[in-house]
């Protein structure tokens, strides 16, 4: 079986060492977010649901499924759904200041901030009030509906705490409250390989958002978990390889 593992140009380039793992473990080729021919199954790593969509129509297997990338590439979809499922979120459509804006669609913490003084919303943004633990993370990964490791992210000198953005990072034994919180959120998805964000208010965690082409640079930092070689062994079990 040959598989197609999709990136954007851009997002090959910056992570040419995970596409060189999954090629070192799994039967696949480099494809660019315009491909659509013949794949045994796919890998999608766009963040675009319609891509996942085109190769399911014709009965291929997706990584993620395009009801998960739907869901994680909009915001306020995922913090409504969330929301409906009992799960805890920091308030959406928030009119007051100090708000947290961001984009609908971002990643990695690009294009949020902070704004103290109130504007008319957006279409393209998601208004949220803030946490009262600013600066501070943790990201959880998941394969299938396995918690495979979970790091602390934190910065002293900005409200995000994303690893790309200078924020420190280290590995973390969540505690009974947060892993009861990631397992519901496991539990309420259809999802292959993931990031969960949690943050803290009150001191309790919250939900923040689902990574969907969830990175690994991290894990790989911080850890001695080969966590896209455990990727490649649950796709192969799921093939039937």
């Amino acid at each position: 079986m040959s598989g197609a593992l999709i990136y954007t140009k851009k997002e090959a380039e910056r992570n040419s060492f995970a596409v060189e793992k999954f090629r070192k473990n799994l039967d696949v080729f480099l494809a660019d977010e315009n491909y659509r021919g013949r794949a045994d199954f796919v890998i999608n790593r766009t963040n675009d649901y319609k891509t996942a969509e085109f190769f399911e129509n014709q009965g291929i297997r997706v990584f993620n499924p395009s009801g998960l990338s739907k869901l994680a590439n909009n915001k306020q979809a995922c913090y409504e759904f969330m929301r409906k499922n009992g799960i805890p979120i920091m308030p959406v459509n928030y009119s007051k200041t100090p708000a947290v804006k961001k984009p609908v669609d971002g990643h990695g913490g690009e294009n949020v901030t902070m704004i103290t003084l109130p504007e008319p919303f957006e279409k393209d943004y998601v208004y949220q009030m803030p946490c009262d633990t600013l600066g501070r993370d943790l990201r959880v990964w998941v394969i299938g509906d396995e918690i495979i490791t979970s790091i602390l992210r934190e910065s002293d000198t900005d409200f995000r705490s994303n690893f790309c953005l200078g924020g420190h990072a280290v590995p973390y034994k969540m505690n009974n409250a947060e892993t009861v919180l990631v397992k519901k959120i496991i539990n309420l998805i259809d999802s292959d390989y993931i990031g969960i964000d949690l943050i803290y208010h009150k001191g309790k965690p919250v939900f923040n958002e689902i990574e969907d082409t969830v990175g690994a640079r991290t894990v790989y930092e911080k850890t001695d978990i080969d966590i896209i070689k455990l990727y490649c062994n649950y796709i192969k079990k799921e093939l039937g390889k």
